[in-house]
This record gives structure tokens, sequence and C-alpha cells, in this order.
């Protein structure tokens, strides 16, 4: 794909680089100074004479007058990160407190690694009603490690028992972690991780009907998810990507649901000091684009408010089949735009949004709750299932069923009224799975072990050539 230029005003211009998403264009702007073009006073203007005098120069420019040139440069596409080579059946791998696991059949894969079938019976083959699964990457990718991360400082068996005691709860939605390892095959190193067996994710059951859920599933599954959430945000760690696909039935108990996947989780308040406010333009939209908080846009690191702006998101998703920005997913500065003007205009913004007789109000007063928090606020979360509380029953422990029967009015097999508007699976910018431009590396600070995710760019793409006449003025500083 060639460049694209356009010229203009500087205003002209500020408008026009709007069009273009910052995860797949490099902006470029070039001031066009025609009196001096092909003059040899050009280069004494910006090269050779003192840097006062070129300073005086560029400062008497009437830039209102002057007329400037937009270069976006299409960004390279990333190197993709490959799977790994499958692990021969009834390979058998050895966690750090020497249980043995052996490998069965391939039964799924995330964005980086393989997912296996598993079983402790080394006399057997794995049978197809095993109860526990095995991911399995190479093992310098971060995904896993990251959240072998989590489970080892955040969910350890006896700390969510003692926090579900203490909320009277018989159920929290966080897949069971029973042991990891590193493994070697072939001349291959590997990270492995094992896991209950989950059943099938709730993008599935979206799709399938026609991309809506029925008013009290998708209020029952915001209950369930603000416990999980208040767990985790109380242990240290957000998730950072919530969405249907990241939300798994029970295998053997489809009426439980589990937030799964904690790959990109992030640790917002190590040792109990949160993360401050700033802003990482370089680092900004990153997430599943869809339901990207507004703080992701800015590039803030991501926080419990962010999480639930995320899960307020995907719920309003769910229940009206499709949200607002949907049809310019492939600009995030678009989107961000729409989300800042449907939070800004709350609760108006949401309740208009009511189809097929299913009411907004709800997910509307949740959003204006969650609006209200500070970047660093505890959210009262009682407060918040309390908004999202109805005749439905609770999803909890097994009590209460979860309907999940195509809702009247929506049509199943992946369309309804406004099925076009249903994404696709893995529409992303940014540090979520999948991104198109940006992919995230796990580095680990030796001293406080604390992972920290950068956006590796491309440096090897080409750089544009300004046109005949121009010379640079600002890049990337056109906002």
């Amino acid at each position: 794909m060639s460049s694209l230029a356009q010229s203009g005003s500087l205003e002209q211009i500020k408008l026009q680089s709007n069009n273009y998403s910052p995860t797949n264009y490099r902006l470029y702007v070039f001031i066009i100074i025609p009196q001096l073009t092909f003059d040899s006073r050009l280069d004494g203007l910006f090269g050779s004479q003192s840097q006062s005098t070129s300073e005086n120069n560029i400062r008497s420019l009437d830039l209102k007058e002057s007329r400037f040139i937009l270069l976006a440069s299409p960004m390279a596409p990333p190197r993709k990160r490959a799977l790994p080579a499958p692990l021969p059946d009834g390979f058998t791998l050895i966690d750090t407190e020497k249980k043995q696991w052996k490998l069965g059949r391939i039964i799924g894969q995330g964005g980086f690694g393989l997912i296996y079938l598993a079983s402790q019976d080394m006399e057997m083959p794995v049978g197809e009603d095993s109860h526990f699964v095995i991911k399995v990457e190479y093992h310098e990718n971060g995904p896993l490690f990251s959240e072998l991360k989590f489970y080892q400082r955040a969910a350890k068996p006896e700390n969510m028992q003692r926090w579900m005691r203490s909320k009277t709860l018989d159920f929290l939605g966080i897949p069971a972690y029973w042991g990891s390892g590193l493994a070697e095959h072939n001349g291959t190193r590997y990270r492995f991780m094992v896991m209950d067996r989950l059943g099938s994710d709730l993008q599935k059951v979206c799709e399938r009907n026609g991309g809506k859920l029925k008013k009290h599933t998708v209020l029952q599954l915001g209950r369930v998810l603000l416990d999980v959430l208040e767990y985790i945000h109380d242990n240290e760690y957000v998730h950072a990507d919530i969405k249907a696909a990241n939300l798994m039935l029970g295998h053997t108990d489809p009426d439980k649901v589990y937030l799964a996947d904690y790959g990109l989780s992030y640790r917002y308040s190590p040792d109990g000091v949160h993360k401050e406010y700033k802003k990482n333009p370089k680092k900004g939209h990153n997430g599943t684009i869809e339901y990207t908080s507004i703080d992701a846009h800015n590039g803030v690191a991501p926080s419990r408010r962010g999480d639930l702006e995320v899960l307020g998101f995907c719920l309003l998703h769910w229940l009206c089949g499709a949200l607002p920005w949907d049809s310019v997913l492939k600009n995030p500065i678009q989107v961000q735009e729409a989300k800042t003007r449907l939070i800004g205009n709350l609760p108006g913004s949401v309740q208009e949004l009511s189809v097929g007789g299913a009411c907004t109000d709800e997910l509307a007063s949740f959003l204006l709750s969650v609006k209200a928090l500070e970047y660093e606020e505890r959210p009262d979360y009682q407060r918040l299932r309390e908004l999202l509380s109805e005749a439905g029953p609770r999803v909890s422990g097994g009590q209460g069923r979860l309907d999940l029967s195509v809702p009247r009015g929506a049509m199943s097999g992946g369309s309804s009224t406004r099925g076009s508007d249903w994404p696709d699976r893995g529409k992303k910018a940014g540090r979520g799975r999948g991104s198109s431009k940006l992919k995230p590396v796990v580095v680990v600070d030796e001293e406080s072990d604390e992972e920290d995710e950068k956006m590796e760019l491309d440096e090897a793409r080409p750089k544009p050539v300004p046109p005949k006449g121009v010379k640079v003025l600002a890049i990337n500083g056109i906002h």
C-alpha cells in the first residue's frame, strides 16, 4: 500500500488526520514555503544557520496562511508469532510440584498457544471426558507467563476460598489452576499451565443468537462478573480484556460462567501503591477495540474503573446486539469519540438504545455510576450489583438457570435486524490479542519481578520522503 498525501490549511490538515488510524498509519506533516522553494536560503533556514536564526525564521511564518501537506504512511504488518509445533499424543509433562500430566488431543488454540486435553493417569490414554486441559506455548512467549504470575500472586485456591466465605459466596468464576512448568521436545522449550476444563465460550452463543442475549441473562452475567472483578481488584490486578470470547461456560455445569484468559491482566496496584494516571499516546487505543475503555484510548494504564467501563460496554452489546461505534471500528479515534459522546450524555444516550422492548435503564445507571469514579477510587461493587438487579435469578454455584436461548426479535445463526453490526471475533487494536499493528512484549523487572508491557513498533519500515520543495515542520504533532 502506497503513502497517501493531502494538502490544505493547518485546520484542514487537522481534520483530515482524523481519517487515519494511528495504529494503521504513521502521520507526517510538511509545510510548503513557496517563496523559499528552490532558493539557496532554504538550507540556511532549516540547517546550516544558527539554531536561534532558524527558530526566528520559522516563527516569522504565518502558519494560518501557509499551506501544508499531510502524508499518511501505512505501517508495515507485524511479524506474526507462530503457534507452537504440536506435541505428540501421550507426551508427559512434569510440573514444578513434580506431578506428571499426560497430553491428549488438541481441543483448541489461543492467540499464542495450543490447548490439550490432559490426565494424571499415566497408564491409560487421555479420555474425551477428561476434566483437565493444558495450555502450551513457546517458552519465550509472554502471555502465558503473565497469566501464571496472576495465578501465583492473586488466585491461590486458599485465598479465593477465604474471600468467598467473607462474601458468603458459593461460587467464584475464576478457572482453577492445577500446576505449571517448563518442558523440552526436539530441542524446543515450552511453558505449560494446567487448568480446569471449561465448555464453550459466550461469543459462540452470541453469534448463534444473532448477537443478542436476553435482558435478564445480561444482568445475571453482569452480577456474576462483578464478583470476579471485585476479587481480582482486591488482589491488585485488573483483567483488562473482558469480552464474550473470554467468558467460558462450565464443562459439566453450563449454568456456571467463568472469566478466563489472564494473559493480558495488569497489576494496577503493586504492593498497594496504585499506578498514577498518566496519558501515553504511544499506548493509545490498546485493547479489544469495541470495548476498550476511554482511559485505554488515551494510553492510560488499566484500572478498576476501566475494567468496569469495559464490562458496561460488553453488557450493552449483548443486550442490544450492536454498539453505536460498530461502523467505525477501523478508526480508533472515531471509536473513542463515539464512546466519549455516549458517556458524556448519560443516561439518555444509553436509554435511547433500547431495542425490541428491552429497556437499557439498568445499564445507563451502571455506566453513570462508573463514570463518577476517580481513577484510583475503589468502586462500590455492592451498589453496582444492585443497579444490575431485577427479578432474574443470580448465577452462583449452579443456582439459577442461565437462559442462553434466542431473545424475541433476534434471528439465530449469526444474523439479526442489526446482525451486520455484530463484529467478527478478533477485531482489535493495540494491546488486545490479534492486534493488527502492535504486539505486546512482556518485560520482567529483575528487581521488582513486575511485568510491564511495552508496545514494539516495527522500526524497519521505510521513512517517507518529503515532496520536492517542502521541508518537515512537525512529525506526529498535529493534534
